[in-house]
C-alpha cells in the first residue's frame, strides 16, 4: 500500500464514507478507505445473555466511567451489548467551555456510527434547503430538492427502506420497498391527534431494516468490485499538501495500536470522518500553503455548527397493556426493533404559526412497543428534535494544549442555544405533552436540554439512589449534543466568501477536495441527517468520477 498511488482517498467508514466508497469504486476508481478504529467481527454482535433492558441501568453506567466512557455513559440507550461500540473517553477527549458542555457521542469502528444509529432515514424538502429565503436566518443550500431527489431515489432503493406515502408537503415521499406497521395504540394516537391537530401528521418511521451482514451494505458492494483497499486502525492526523499547488495529494496517518505513522497518496481525497472529526482534521492539516487550516482561507472553517435542541417524555398508555411485537422487518436478535411513529415539524411553514421562534420541531417514537410485561401498561417514548439556527459563535476549534492519545490536538466545542432554541425547546415540549395528555397518557418523565420537569419524578420504579444520580447528572446527558444529528463547521453555499464547500462539496480551495458528512450543512432542519449525507455523497461522487476521468481534478 505504501508505494500504490490510489486514484481516490476515502476518511471515515459511516454513513458518507461507505457510500464514498461504494460509488467511485462502482465509477471506476482505485479507492482506499481509511478507518481509525478496528474491523468489525461477528464477536461484536453477540446476542445479550439480557436484552430488554430497563430503567437507568445505573451499574452499567458506572462501570463504563470507571473504564474511559464518563462521556459516552450519558447516552440514553446505552448498555451493555453497545459498549464496545463507542468510544474511550480518556483516549478521545475533547473540551467545551465550562457553561456550555457539549455532548459528542461517537463510535470508531468499521462502519462508525452506523451500528448504533436508529436507521431512521428521512428526506429533507425545500423548506430545509431554502429555509433562509423564507425567515432571513444563514444561508440558502446551494441545492433544491430536485437536485438530491434521484440520489436519495438511488440510496433508498440500494438500502430497501420501509415506509408509506403520506403526501406531507416539508417530508417528501421516498422509494419504499416494504411498508412498516403501526401497532393499535399508535393507530389510536395517530386518529386522535389528526382529528384535534389537521396540521399535525403522524406517520410512520421510514427506515433500513436491520443490516444481518454487520459490515456497511455500501462496503459490501464496494468490495464486489475488487478496487477497495480497507485499512482500518488508521487515525488520520493530517491530509497531505503539494507545497507547490496547494492541493492535496494524500495522508499521514497513525496505526492506532502501534502508534506509527505512516502515509498514502490519492489523486482526490473524500473527507467522511463525521462532521466535528472533520472539521477538526482540516483545522490540523494547516500548512504553509493553507496556514488556518486546509479549505480555511475566509475564516469560516468550524462556523456555524448546529446540532439539533433533544426533548424527551415517557410514560404509560393506560387501558393498554403488554407491547405489541411488529414483525414489518426482519428480526435481529442484537437491536431492538425498528418502528414507531413520526410527526414532521408543523410549525412556521407556509406562513409564520409561532412568532416566539423561526422553523420548528419533528417529534420521533414509539407507542406500545417497549418491552414490558403483558400484566402492565403499555409504554411510550417520544423525543423531539428541535432545528438550531446557524450562528457564526457556534464553532469548532483546535485545543492545542490538549491532545487525545496519538498526540493529535483535539477539537474545543462551543454550541448553546439562543433565545429562539429556547423558545422552541419550551413549546416542543408543551405541544409533545398537549398531544400525549389529549390521549389520556400518564407521563412519568419529561426533560430537555433546559432541564427536567421539576414537577415530575423519574423513573419512579428506580431506586432513590439511581434516582439522585440522575438527577444531578441529567443536565449533561440532555445537553445540546444528545440527538447526535451534529451538522454544519464546512457548509456548502454558491459564494466562495460566505462558504467552505461549492455545490458538488468540493472545496472552493482545493479543488480535488471533497467534504461529504454532515458538516457541509448550511442548516440543521428537523429530520435526522443520514439519508440526506448518503445522498450528498452520492451526488459528490458522481461529480468526483466524471471530472477525475475528464482530468479536471
Amino acid at each position: 500500500m505504501h508505494s500504490q498511488h490510489f486514484d481516490a482517498l476515502v476518511i471515515g467508514s459511516g454513513a458518507a464514507g461507505s457510500f464514498a466508497a461504494k460509488e467511485l469504486t462502482q465509477r471506476g476508481l482505485e479507492v482506499l478507505l481509511l478507518e481509525a478504529g478496528p474491523d468489525i467481527t461477528e464477536d461484536d454482535f453477540k446476542v445479550p445473555v439480557h436484552p430488554r433492558q430497563k430503567g437507568i441501568n445505573l451499574m452499567t453506567r458506572a462501570l463504563a466511567v470507571l473504564k474511559g466512557q464518563y462521556i459516552q455513559a450519558r447516552l440514553g440507550f446505552f448498555g451493555k451489548q453497545f459498549k464496545h461500540l463507542f468510544v474511550n473517553d480518556w483516549k478521545n477527549p475533547y473540551t467545551t467551555p465550562k457553561e456550555d458542555f457539549y455532548l459528542w457521542i461517537r463510535g470508531r469502528q468499521l462502519g462508525g456510527r452506523l451500528h448504533l444509529y436508529g436507521r431512521v432515514l428521512l428526506r429533507m424538502s425545500d423548506y430545509d434547503f431554502k429555509a433562509a429565503s423564507r425567515d432571513g436566518h444563514g444561508e440558502d443550500w446551494p441545492i433544491s430538492y430536485a437536485d438530491l431527489a434521484p440520489y436519495y431515489n438511488q440510496v433508498e432503493e440500494f438500502l430497501g427502506v420501509y415506509g408509506t406515502l403520506d403526501n406531507v408537503r416539508n417530508l417528501p415521499d421516498g422509494k419504499y420497498c416494504h411498508t412498516p406497521k403501526l401497532t393499535a395504540v399508535e393507530q389510536a394516537f395517530k386518529a386522535k391527534v389528526e382529528a384535534k391537530w389537521p396540521e399535525r401528521s403522524v406517520i410512520s418511521w421510514r427506515y433500513a431494516a436491520p443490516n444481518l451482514k454487520r459490515v456497511p451494505l455500501p462496503i459490501l458492494a464496494a468490495k464486489e468490485t475488487g478496487r477497495l483497499t480497507i485499512r482500518t486502525d488508521a487515525i488520520v492526523k493530517r491530509i497531505t499538501v503539494d507545497s507547490s499547488t496547494g492541493k492535496a495529494t494524500g495522508a499521514e496517518f497513525i496505526d492506532r495500536v502501534t502508534k506509527k505513522s505512516e502515509t498514502v497518496a490519492a489523486n482526490v481525497v473524500v473527507l467522511c470522518a463525521s462532521t466535528i472529526e472533520s472539521v477538526r482534521l482540516l483545522l490540523n492539516s494547516a500548512s504553509p500553503k493553507h496556514p488556518n487550516g486546509l479549505a480555511n482561507s475566509t475564516g469560516l472553517l468550524g462556523r456555524y455548527f448546529m446540532d439539533q435542541c433533544p426533548s424527551q417524555i415517557f410514560g404509560t398508555v393506560p387501558g393498554a397493556k403488554g407491547w405489541e411485537l411488529d414483525d414489518s422487518a426482519p428480526a435481529d436478535p442484537f437491536y431492538t426493533p425498528a418502528g414507531g411513529v413520526y410527526i414532521p415539524r408543523f410549525q412556521n411553514l407556509d406562513s409564520v404559526t409561532n412568532s416566539k421562534f423561526s422553523r420548528g420541531f419533528g417529534v420521533q417514537g414509539a407507542i406500545g412497543r417497549g418491552y414490558v410485561p403483558d400484566d402492565q401498561p403499555a409504554v411510550f417514548g417520544l423525543m423531539g428534535f428541535g432545528e438550531t439556527l446557524p450562528y457564526y459563535d457556534n464553532c469548532i476549534t483546535l485545543n492545542p494544549k490538549r491532545k487525545d492519545a496519538w498526540g493529535i490536538p483535539v477539537p474545543h466545542i462551543k454550541c448553546s442555544l439562543a433565545r429562539n432554541e429556547r423558545e422552541l425547546l419550551q413549546e416542543q415540549t408543551r405541544s409533545i405533552r398537549e398531544m400525549v395528555e389529549s390521549c389520556g397518557y400518564k407521563i412519568t418523565f419529561s426533560g430537555s436540554a433546559l432541564g427536567l420537569d421539576p414537577k415530575i419524578e423519574p423513573f419512579p420504579d428506580a431506586d432513590w439512589f439511581s434516582r439522585f444520580m440522575f438527577r444531578i447528572s441529567f443536565k449533561k446527558s440532555m445537553a445540546v449534543g444528545a440527538a447526535i444529528h451534529e451538522c454544519g463547521g464546512a457548509r456548502m453555499g454558491d459564494d466562495p466568501a460566505k462558504s467552505v464547500l461549492n455545490s458538488y462539496n468540493q472545496c472552493w480551495d482545493v479543488k480535488n477536495l471533497f467534504v461529504t458528512d454532515g458538516s457541509c450543512f448550511p442548516s440543521s432542519g428537523t429530520v435526522g441527517p443520514a439519508l440526506t449525507i448518503m445522498a450528498l455523497t452520492a451526488r459528490a461522487c458522481e461529480h468526483i468520477a466524471r471530472e477525475y476521468k475528464a482530468g479536471q481534478l
